[in-house]
């Protein structure tokens, strides 16, 4: 084909592809017309640029956020509260430490050993070593005896009473007596016994510290304050007894609960409300 014919041919050939929506068409150069100079000749395409080596990109980083946990706000009552129930945690493990050295000096001393007396238990006593209450009885009965626990029988079961009606439970107060043992037959004690261990029973307060003390009956009250008074009108007011270390505690004379058990009268019960009441006062307990 000749030159003239083959461009007409071309040329019928794009405009064709025109009509039909194609906006160029590709030339190739064979290999034939490679090396001609007249072959039409492609325009050669840009080459792409170089690409830049791959980076793998990482995600930014959160940032981490440090969360702070804090103690619940407390207003500074609170914090006195609880600073303050730490330190009486502290004191109650000395003082009850103190307690139990205390009793093992009484049972090596051994004062009793020359009382007229069969004894089972030592009853030394029991309840919250920081107590603010104290109550001390005169001396244990057949059922403190045989339990080793202060105020365990009747008496004890109508103190237990007395307690919850005050607020308080059993293991809030401090109880004991004058002597450690059980007098023959539930009598009082001699002179001469008192005056054996009222030195142990005056360690114990000091140990304690109590802000008020009860005496329970004649016979506890003589012990502690040495008055002769009938329990009658020792009653109702206020005494001063000192502990072993010189500290003044303030004494409450009492009915004894198993005097109450005899003459179970609402006067009696009347005068010992007052007298716990009163009580309540001094250490701080709201009156019911």
């Amino acid at each position: 084909m000749s030159d003239a014919k083959f461009r007409a041919v071309v040329k019928q050939h794009a405009e064709t592809s025109r009509l039909m929506g194609v906006d160029f068409v590709p030339v190739y150069r064979g290999r034939k017309s490679a090396g001609r100079a007249d072959a039409p000749v492609t325009p050669a395409l840009p080459e792409a640029p170089n690409p830049e080596p791959a980076v793998e990109r990482k995600a930014p980083a959160k940032p981490t956020t440090k969360v702070k946990v804090e103690e619940p706000q407390r207003d500074e009552d609170e914090r006195v509260e609880l600073v303050s129930a730490l330190a009486e945690d502290r004191d109650r493990v000395k003082a009850q430490a103190e307690l139990d050295a205390l009793r093992r000096k009484y049972e090596k001393d051994a004062p009793h050993a020359a009382f007229d007396t069969t004894f089972t238990k030592i009853v030394f006593g029991e309840g919250d070593p920081c107590a603010r209450l104290c109550f001390v009885g005169e001396a244990p009965g057949e059922d403190e005896d045989l339990t080793g626990r202060p105020f365990v029988g009747r008496a004890g079961q109508l103190l237990d009473k007395m307690i919850v009606a005050m607020g308080l439970k059993r293991e809030q107060v401090y109880i004991c007596n004058v002597l450690k043992t059980r007098p023959p037959g539930n009598r009082a004690p001699t002179s001469e016994e008192i005056v054996a261990c009222k030195p142990y029973l005056l360690k114990q307060l000091a140990i304690v510290r109590p802000m008020a003390v009860v005496a329970l009956g004649f016979s506890a009250t003589n012990a502690l304050i040495e008055s002769l008074e009938p329990i009658g009108k020792m009653r109702g007011r206020w005494w001063e007894l000192e502990d072993a270390t010189g500290r003044k505690i303030p004494l409450m004379p009492t009915y004894h609960p198993a005097f109450l058990l005899r003459s179970y009268t609402e006067e009696n019960r009347r005068k010992v409300w007052s007298d716990l009441q009163m009580a309540m006062e001094r250490v701080g307990l709201k009156k019911g």
